[in-house]
């Protein structure tokens, strides 16, 4: 039996198939075409959409999403030279790209994950040219300021200094320990690569592009990760 139904509200049990707020398509057989289309995956988790109707609900998954407010991915980065290399593009030295999928939030975590183990502070960014700044005595971020029509230029918040710029042919930032680069093979001679000095220590990345609210195109300040030395040449702070 073939019936149509439209403008259903739709409850998409916490995934993100689609940012509409009602749908429309076929029951064609018990099999439901409709709009996010049968090829439709959460952007979280990537879970297939199973589309069904449920008292006058269009229900586009059975299974609820297990990251709801999508992901915030935390790593941390030992740098005990004291000294980074930060680029948008650190490979071969390092490459945490496999089979995830990397079109959602949790294949874009877990590819942070692989980098984070080889040694890399990895993170997607879009086409977006963000750079390193330094917020505090021991807090920095991945950023794009604002940007001020008027002047033409950038306006950093108060506080904020700017340390290295990033070239974004990779859609990403990666961050490493200098030494440990240039031991593994690298050379910051290769593509668009800034050395920074930031204090030997332990570096925890707080990636924020996972998280259901975050948006890129937002005005004012977009921070990407935030950055916190946790630990300075071996101790706690």
């Amino acid at each position: 039996m073939t019936r149509s139904f439209n403008n259903l509200p739709i409850d998409q049990n916490g995934h993100l198939f689609t940012d509409k707020q009602t749908v429309s398509g076929i029951n064609y057989g018990g099999r439901l075409i409709h709009s996010l289309s049968a090829a439709a995956r959460c952007a979280v988790c990537s879970v297939w959409a199973d589309g069904r109707i449920v008292e006058g609900t269009f229900l586009a998954c059975p299974t609820p999403c297990p990251y709801p407010n999508g992901i915030t991915t935390t790593i941390d980065l030992n740098v005990p030279s004291g000294e980074i290399v930060v680029a948008d593009d650190l490979r071969p030295i390092y490459n945490g790209f496999g089979d995830e999928d990397y079109n959602t939030s949790l294949g874009q975590h877990q590819v942070i994950e692989a980098f984070a183990a080889q040694g890399c502070a990895f993170g997607p960014v879009g086409n977006t040219c963000p750079g390193l700044y330094r917020t505090g005595p021991d807090t920095y971020v991945i950023a794009s300021p604002r940007y001020d029509e008027e002047k033409g230029d950038v306006v950093l918040p108060d506080g904020w200094t700017w340390l290295a710029g990033i070239v974004t042919d990779l859609f990403a930032y990666s961050i490493a320990d200098y030494v440990d680069f240039v031991t593994k093979g690298g050379s910051t001679k290769d593509g668009d690569i800034s050395i920074v000095e930031v204090g030997a220590g332990t570096y925890r990345f707080a990636h924020h592009t996972g998280e259901q609210e975050f948006d890129r195109d937002a005005e004012g300040d977009v921070i990407f990760a935030d950055i916190e030395r946790i630990v300075r040449k071996g101790v706690q702070k």
